[in-house]
């Protein structure tokens, strides 16, 4: 065996230099007695490119252990953006998100404040926890989005605010003393509600969808999907999925970013499911014994995460459970490069 690992393990010295050598193709002469000992005990190497095997346990797993520790004692930051029309439930639906009231900070104990109407928007924040993990929500609301009868250039506002988030970060990573943890307040998702009018994409949803899915992760869903029956709402789906496709129009998740095989595939059965037909509801009911999230009707309750009532368990598995780190790389490693190359040409033209 001590044989064995000098030859796979060459001990560095003379012949560890870093100029290369010349070396014969013919394979060098093995003396007999190591070539008897290597029939006599034949020794199994890993495929692969590492060089040396292992003979026993190291603990390198153990940095999974580590990373997850040190998570839970710092916690992490996520920001959400929802944008669309006053009424369409914007604020019903994240508080239906994270099962708690992250979307209105009140004054008084039961009341809501009541946000004004316009396009400027409001940023709320709150420390969630959950198991030990602490998340920092930020919910950004654009109250008053295409409320006006002249809509004309009324993203502009969303716009200057997602381009000052990257210009607030960029400025904290090119100080020359530069804080530790950087804070994050980057739009990591943008939750666009489309009005469930059951024939096609208005003017204002298609263009503020193809200036907005170049510096951000847009979301599409169809809001208030209660109200159309499941004939109405797939032919509804099928005519959006079209518009986005001759528009070109690349909504989160795009395939330009697909990393491997599996994470294309899953990616796909999420691409023939957007935009999703959501239901928010932040009341509990009875049904059959259970207390469930829903909306109470007439004809019965309408179960928000029912799979078989509403795709809001879609959305939510998306944005909170499979691909919460991933809108956060796409955001760093995309739209905030992008945004940053652009920036730093700009600084650097000469005059």
């Amino acid at each position: 065996r001590g044989v064995q690992a000098h030859r796979l393990c060459p001990p560095r010295g003379a012949g560890s230099s870093l100029e290369p050598e010349e070396r014969s193709m013919e394979p060098p002469a093995v003396p007999e007695e190591e070539e008897e000992e290597e029939e006599a005990v034949p020794l199994s190497v890993a495929p692969g490119p590492v060089g040396c095997q292992l003979f026993g346990y190291v603990g390198i797993e153990a940095v999974l252990e580590q990373m997850k520790i040190k998570t839970m004692k710092t916690g992490f930051e996520f920001n959400i953006m929802v944008v669309g029309q006053s009424g369409l439930g914007k604020s019903t639906m994240v508080n239906t998100l994270f099962k708690s009231k992250v979307s209105r900070k009140s004054s008084q104990p039961g009341q809501e404040e009541r946000i004004p109407k316009t396009v400027q928007l409001q940023s709320i924040t709150h420390v969630i926890e959950e198991k030990g993990v602490k998340m920092k929500l930020t919910v950004t609301d654009t109250p008053g989005f295409g409320d006006q009868i002249n809509n004309e250039n009324c993203w502009d506002p969303i716009i200057k605010y997602i381009n000052e988030q990257y210009e607030r970060y960029l400025r904290e990573e090119i100080l020359i003393t530069r804080k530790r943890k950087i804070p994050d307040t980057r739009v990591h998702g943008c939750v666009y509600f489309v009005p469930p009018t059951g024939h096609w994409l208005r003017p204002l949803d298609l263009e503020f969808m193809r200036r907005l899915s170049k510096i951000v992760n847009v979301v599409p869903v169809i809001a208030k999907a209660d109200t159309l029956t499941l004939e109405e709402r797939a032919e509804f789906k099928q005519r959006i999925q079209e518009d986005l496709k001759t528009h070109t129009i690349s909504v989160y998740p795009q395939e330009d970013f697909d990393q491997d095989p599996e994470d294309r595939a899953l990616n796909d059965r999420i691409r023939e499911k957007i935009p999703f037909a959501v239901v928010g509801a932040d009341q509990e009911h009875q049904v059959n014994g259970k207390r469930v999230l829903g909306r109470k009707t007439k004809w019965g309750i309408i179960e928000v995460e029912n799979p078989a009532h509403c795709e809001f368990p879609l959305l939510r598995d998306l944005l909170i459970r499979s691909h919460l780190q991933d809108l956060k790389d796409i955001t760093h490693n995309v739209h905030y490069e992008s945004y940053r190359v652009r920036r730093l040409n700009e600084s650097n033209r000469p005059g």
